[in-house]
């Protein structure tokens, strides 16, 4: 059985912990790899090759680190279905959808390239008599990123193409469920020019969590994850006197009003609650339609979707939704829609019933879609963020009760209304209290200039992550204040002057 390792300053390397654990390939339930888990000392020592490098990478100019970025988003183009490849053999979703992550992540590091305007600063003539004043970013030093397992190409370019670019050096410690992205990620850094040590990942699980948190040569931590972890990322991390950005679960809603156009509207659901599985902290996992005619007919529309859904693995060209990641998930998913059931809530399309037939693939973790109607605020199908393909109705008799139950969530990430009328999409834009908003747009997810982070128990940071929030999470401000005597003025030159 081939071992994961880590990957710092610049090279593959083996695990020296003497602790690993499964890998497993989720469309066929077999065990594909082990993956080292990382000690304290194994951590340790990336940190103390990404401080080794930090003052020659923040020393290069913008437009250089911006370079070798510019050359990773070339190699991360050609080989996106290669990533695309790694990514649905761990984790399970089809091959279309992770070309999608790719395409997404890729879409931060074409941001990041254009650091040199990012990092512009302010700049005050004349403040007092003869002197000037002007503001900078400066980049932070070691940062690291804790990724979960859902998006592992996508969520980790959401935070080491903003960090390197600012200058800062970068340790990622990836989910273990799926570890084998991040490798590629980091060779092609390296191919792209990016000099050893300044991106560096290793594999683990809490203990390489506390060794980062506990490091005091870490500046800074990015996380995504469930909210219980975040919360201890976020009191950790800010106790060892670390910048932390820790985003956490989501439970997000999608308002279907009497005017919406309810073809666009269930074929927005179906694609939001099912696709990756349901497994994206960007899944529509409650439809609340506006009376109960709207949510008849929704039904109607929905139920033979959803039946129809083509479960099976990345291999096969023609499967819209592949397993769950480990069985341990699969039995959390299926618990959750029982205790709906045990609590009143009805099951109209059940999806624990899925049994997947195709040769060499009947013990992989497959469940079929589930649709639960007549969900109500006190059960635990509407509490707690699933994570599977499961979307529950709450039926509302009124705009505002649809708000209202929005609001009463403990989580904020993204929403969702379907309407024709441009008023009550712009007053839920603007009344609405969580991170993303969509009209008309099911998921949500911000393109990559502008930034993702929701509210309430959603997030526990001052910034969002990636767009002009990641800059400034990354970078701290420096102010200068000068006044210059008259001086002797150089002789002239005459050749080109070169900047970059």
């Amino acid at each position: 059985m081939s071992e994961i390792g880590h990957y710092i300053s610049g090279a593959r390397t083996a695990g020296t912990s003497g602790n690993s654990q499964p890998v497993y390939n989720p469309a066929t339930g077999d065990v594909a790899a082990d993956v080292a888990l990382a000690s304290r000392g194994e951590v340790d020592a990336a940190v103390a090759a990404a401080k080794e490098a930090f003052p020659d990478w923040s020393g290069q100019t913008p437009l250089k680190r911006a370079r070798v970025l510019s050359q990773f988003k070339t190699i991360l183009w050609e080989r996106m279905a290669d990533l695309a490849e790694a990514i649905s053999a761990e984790h399970g979703k089809t091959h279309e959808d992770a070309v999608g992550e790719v395409t997404r992540g890729l879409e931060v590091v074409e941001f990041a390239v254009g650091i040199p305007t990012h990092l512009q600063g302010d700049f005050s003539a004349n403040v007092g008599s003869g002197v000037d004043s002007y503001s900078v970013r400066s980049p932070l030093g070691v940062v690291a990123g804790i990724t979960p397992f859902n998006f592992p190409a996508m969520v980790p370019m959401w935070m080491f193409p903003v960090a390197l670019a600012c200058g800062n050096t970068f340790v990622l410690k990836p989910s273990e469920r799926d570890p084998s992205a991040s490798l590629l990620i980091a060779e092609w850094l390296t191919e792209a020019g990016l000099p050893d040590g300044v991106f560096n990942v290793v594999q683990g699980g809490k203990e390489a969590v506390d060794a980062l948190l506990e490091n005091p040569d870490v500046r800074a931590i990015s996380f995504v994850g469930s909210t219980p972890i975040a919360k201890y990322i976020h009191r950790t991390g800010t106790a060892n006197g670390k910048r932390v950005q820790a985003l956490g679960g989501a439970k997000n809603h999608a308002v279907i009003m009497p005017d919406a156009d309810l073809d666009m509207a269930a074929n927005a659901l179906m694609g939001a609650a099912f696709g990756s599985a349901g497994e994206r902290c960007m899944a529509v996992s409650v439809a609340v339609p506006v009376t109960d005619a709207v949510a008849d007919a929704l039904i109607e529309k929905l139920v033979p979707k959803i039946e129809a859904l083509k479960i099976g693995p990345s291999t096969d060209s023609a499967s819209e939704m592949g397993p769950l990641v480990t069985k341990e998930h699969l039995e959390k998913v299926r618990g959750l829609i029982g205790r709906g059931e045990e609590e009143g809530a009805q099951i109209v399309v059940d999806g624990r019933d899925f049994r997947q037939d195709k040769q060499g693939f009947e013990n992989g973790y497959y469940i079929g879609g589930t649709l639960i109607d007549r969900v109500e605020p006190q059960m635990d199908v509407w509490k707690e963020e699933i994570f599977g393909p499961v979307l529950s109705m709450v039926r509302r008799a009124s705009y505002q009760e649809a708000v209202d139950l929005i609001h009463a969530h403990n989580y904020a990430n993204g929403t969702a209304i379907f309407t024709r009328d441009g008023d009550a999409g712009r007053r839920f834009a603007q009344d609405i209290e969580v991170g993303m908003v969509g009209v008309n747009v099911p998921i949500p997810v911000p393109m990559a200039f502008h930034s993702f982070g929701g509210w309430k128990d959603s997030i526990f940071s001052d910034h969002a992550m990636h767009g002009m929030e990641g800059v400034r999470f990354y970078t701290r401000i420096k102010t200068t204040t000068m006044r210059w005597p008259t001086g002797v003025r150089t002789d002239a030159e005459f050749s080109m002057p070169t900047l970059g």
